[in-house]
């Protein structure tokens, strides 16, 4: 790649790859791994990769004494879509295999990102609400709650479909997610209906809470990505904040108008039998993995990954383990289940890990440590020991889940000196070793 104008396309192609898996909640490590094994097949060798939360750049020199080329782009949304990721691991994959061309490539490229999807936005808010109604269901509700946290939720996601339209920060989105949910429940505890408002208002707001970016951001941290690793940490952190000022903002609402507040005890759960935790998780697991767009074939494989990480869960914390080691457990067995699944079934193992541990982030322990918190006084000490909960679940569920992929999928020698920054096992990507590019290169001349 002497030419000028094919190195800009190469690192410009890198970097809009990069992009993609970046805005649709691949690593770090995930995204700089691909970077340098496409810049490495592309002829582009020892390019130099920075990707933090809001920018990735790339430069290469031929020679001491060339001039160096950089090129940046910055990530401007960030929206989980399963299926562009999907779609855009294949194309990294034909292009390592030499099934396409740079410009090919591109063109692929450009139509993944501008089309649309097969699925109809109506069923995807269809899918939000069976996916809290499996939260209600993991919760202990009855038919009310779980009818109830499916007509919320529904109404929570067309909401923020229209502030996100008109391009408000995510923060304000949380924001009236939480004050919907908060009234909702109210509404439905002030009719004769017999309404555990708690429930109600812990299963609605499932969907708005931050423990996806949570584990990712811990999961960063592990990988040794600190910076990218903050800036996730402290998103997720503002979007739970905003869930606690709508739920707060409903209640002060509903006072106003002389609306009678019952106990209200945020983040409650009264988990049922492992049964019904585990028809509730998947559920939870295959309704997230559809409404993130998800193939259709990896939707059945989730939810059963999802019920039985729920199962070993609950059956190890019963003997006396703490809750810690009891998801750090089920987070082992999705990662080691994960990579030969997802192999089968044709996706990224990134699309089968994160859907199948949604039903066990502790969203709702940061939730309920922030709003005690927030109550001080005699509340801090309690607070502040479900934020330690809720942290030492996060950091089990990151690293039961990336210690079964490093067993799953153990990185190759070659692979090792190509992607010299890889940290972690492979999510997201393809690796082209060079004893594979050697071979090819033999046989075909």
């Amino acid at each position: 790649m002497a030419d000028v104008r094919e190195v800009n396309l190469g690192l410009d192609f890198c970097l809009r790859i990069g992009e993609v898996l970046l805005s649709s909640g691949a690593g770090a490590a995930d995204v700089t791994a691909t970077m340098q094994t496409l810049a490495y097949h592309l002829g582009l060798r020892e390019a130099d990769i920075d990707v933090t939360f809001t920018s990735l750049s790339m430069s290469w020199q031929q020679g001491p004494e060339e001039v160096p080329l950089h090129a940046t782009r910055l990530v401007r949304q960030r929206v989980i879509d399963y299926e562009h990721l999907t779609r855009v691991d294949h194309l990294i994959r034909a292009v390592l295999r030499d099934e396409v061309t740079l410009k090919e490539a591109r063109a692929s490229l450009a139509r993944i990102t501008s089309s649309g999807h097969d699925r109809p936005r109506w069923a995807i808010t269809l899918a939000w609400g069976l996916m809290c109604a499996g939260v209600a269901i993991q919760l202990g509700g009855g038919p009310v709650v779980v009818a109830l946290a499916f007509l919320a939720s529904a109404v929570i996601d067309r909401l923020q479909l229209q502030i996100s339209r008109r391009r408000m920060p995510s923060f304000y989105q949380q924001v009236a997610g939480g004050g919907v949910a908060t009234l909702i429940a109210l509404a439905a505890a002030s009719t004769p209906l017999d309404v555990d408002v708690s429930l109600v208002v812990t299963a609605n707001i499932v969907m708005l809470l931050a423990g996806i970016g949570f584990m990712g951001a811990l999961q960063d941290a592990l990988t040794g990505f600190y910076i990218t690793a903050t800036a996730r940490l402290t998103e997720a952190m503002l979007a739970t904040a905003g869930i606690i000022g709508g739920v707060s903002g409903g209640l002060s609402l509903a006072g106003a108008f002389g609306v009678e507040i019952p106990q209200l005890d945020p983040g409650a759960a009264d988990l049922q039998s492992v049964s019904m935790l585990a028809v509730g998780s998947a559920l939870c697991a295959g309704a997230f993995a559809y409404a993130s767009y998800a193939p259709k074939r990896i939707l059945l494989p989730i939810a059963v990954i999802a019920a039985i990480a729920i199962g070993i869960s609950q059956s190890v914390e019963f003997p006396g383990i703490g809750r810690t080691w009891s998801v750090a457990m089920a987070a082992l067995f999705v990662g080691l289940v994960s990579y030969t699944v997802a192999g089968r079934m044709r996706v990224p193992p990134l699309v089968v890990v994160v859907s199948a541990v949604v039903p066990m982030l502790p969203g709702l322990s940061i939730y309920r440590g922030l709003t005690l918190l927030a109550e001080g006084g005699a509340y801090t000490s309690a607070g502040l020991l479900a934020m330690v909960t809720a942290a030492s679940v996060a950091i089990a569920l990151s690293s039961g889940v990336i210690l079964g992929e490093y067993v799953a999928q153990p990185l190759k020698r070659e692979a090792r000196k190509v992607e010299s920054r890889l940290s972690g096992p492979r999510l997201v990507g393809a690796s082209r070793t060079m004893a594979r590019s050697r071979r090819r290169s033999r046989g075909g001349s």
